[in-house]
């Protein structure tokens, strides 16, 4: 159908803005997207359904992952710039209380961050409109534009505004970046696959003197009441020093364990918290907001990440990892990577040649996740078993040096070359395992 060609900052009702790449979503998967498109100097429409700053449920927990990139697209996460550094990881279980240090590797920083998403995701956003993307706010997107000719997706239809006008956005390529709710992919036909790892978290914040703990705290073990051997809670946890006089407190449970159909979550978080000491600060009268949750899309549980125009990135193609509940790293490095490919992709003709290239996105996602995404798959499944995590943490916490190979492997951290022998291990075990 044949409509008007505009370029406004905003669009009204029935217009048509059109763009190089439009991107669904300006979480950190679209932002990042839009940034490394924008640098080349593509024009780029970055479509919100929300406006800046705006919440987002997550721990606030940056592995060093994914401060390499941040780094890579120039954002400085120095003290001074608002970020809470941490050293390593903290694992509580079984009686264990152990701090390993992340990883000192040539290919990632040696330090984590925590910031709040709610001006994570605003500076994220923030930097992409600062190297030329065009941002539009307060737009839902409601689905995508097909040319009934060829069946390729050519835009996206959405409702923008206080009055929710109607307005449709046209363009060659498609960056889904839209979350677990991944509307673009479901109205293609790109349903949630139901044998890959799904969980759900949820999370609160309290004033707590545990504010500036520079290490991130992960408990295996959930204990209701005291002593703490009372009764056993399903699921893991985790503290997280924001360093404004706050922590982000959370837990969440995966859909291997019999509990995750049967739980209030909310009076889950209430019940483990009731167990922890007091004195640091995790009660009611402390309690900053509501308990906010949302879902954990994982180990590629959306697929194929391209069709007809669109890609996949982030939490919209499963991205989540497996072994830790990550989603933020893999929502920068997975848009940078589409806007790699958009960016060779645009530079072909319209036809054969620029689909062959397009066509080459999923497989570069499933070479640099899919085998470790199914070791991830491998790993959920056994700690689904109760009698199997108990095991391990009743073996694997006293013994530091396979502690340290088992951080390496959940947070996804090794030198691709070389590297000492826990690396080798691990990447040999990633190079064998499928990447479907």
């Amino acid at each position: 159908m044949a409509m008007a060609t505009t370029r406004p900052d905003g669009a009204g009702g029935g217009s048509t803005t059109d763009a190089d790449v439009i991107v669904v979503g300006a979480g950190p998967g679209g932002s990042s997207a839009a940034y490394h498109l924008a640098s080349t100097g593509l024009d780029v429409l970055l479509v919100e359904k929300t406006t800046f700053p705006r919440e987002k449920v997550c721990g606030d927990g940056l592995t060093p992952r994914a401060v390499r990139s941040l780094v890579e697209m120039g954002i400085d996460t120095s003290p001074a710039a608002g970020w809470a550094r941490n050293k390593g990881l903290r694992i509580v279980g079984g009686g264990v209380r152990m701090e390993l240090p992340w990883p000192d590797l040539a290919s990632w920083p040696g330090y984590g961050l925590v910031r709040p998403r709610l001006d994570f995701d605003d500076l994220l956003v923030r930097h992409a409109v600062k190297a030329g993307a065009r941002l539009q706010e307060g737009t839902a997107v409601t689905g995508p534009l097909i040319d009934e000719r060829t069946g390729r997706v050519v835009g996206v239809l959405a409702r923008t505004g206080p009055d929710r006008e109607p307005v449709t956005y046209r363009a060659p390529l498609i960056i889904a970046a839209d979350g677990n709710s991944a509307r673009i992919a479901l109205a293609l036909g790109i349903r949630r696959r139901e044998d890959r790892p799904l969980g759900v978290a949820v999370r609160r914040y309290y004033r707590s003197p545990l504010t500036n703990d520079d290490h991130l705290e992960s408990h295996l073990e959930l204990w209701e009441g005291r002593p703490r051997e009372s009764r056993l809670l399903p699921g893991y946890g985790w503290i997280f020093g924001v360093g404004d006089g706050t922590s982000n407190v959370g837990l969440g449970l995966l859909n291997t364990t019999d509990a995750f159909q049967h739980t209030n979550y909310a009076d889950l978080l209430r019940r483990w918290l009731g167990a922890l000491p007091p004195e640091w600060g995790f009660t009611e009268d402390n309690a900053i907001g509501p308990v906010r949750g949302s879902a954990l899309p994982m180990g590629f549980n959306r697929t194929p990440h391209y069709r007809d125009g669109v890609l996949l990135v982030g939490d919209a193609g499963g991205m989540v990892n497996p072994f830790n509940g990550e989603g933020i790293a893999y929502a920068l490095e997975s848009g940078r990577y589409a806007a790699e490919v958009a960016v060779q992709a645009l530079a072909r003709a319209e036809g054969p040649a620029r689909e062959r290239a397009l066509g080459h996105y999923p497989a570069i996602i499933r070479t640099q996740y899919g085998g470790y995404y199914t070791l991830g798959r491998y790993f959920v499944q056994l700690i689904g078993n109760p009698t199997i995590m108990a095991l391990g943490t009743k073996y694997g916490l006293p013994r530091p040096m396979l502690m340290r190979f088992v951080l390496k492997i959940m947070a996804n951290l090794t030198d691709p070359r070389g590297g000492d022998a826990m690396d080798r291990l691990i990447n040999a075990m990633t190079r064998l395992a499928p990447a479907a």
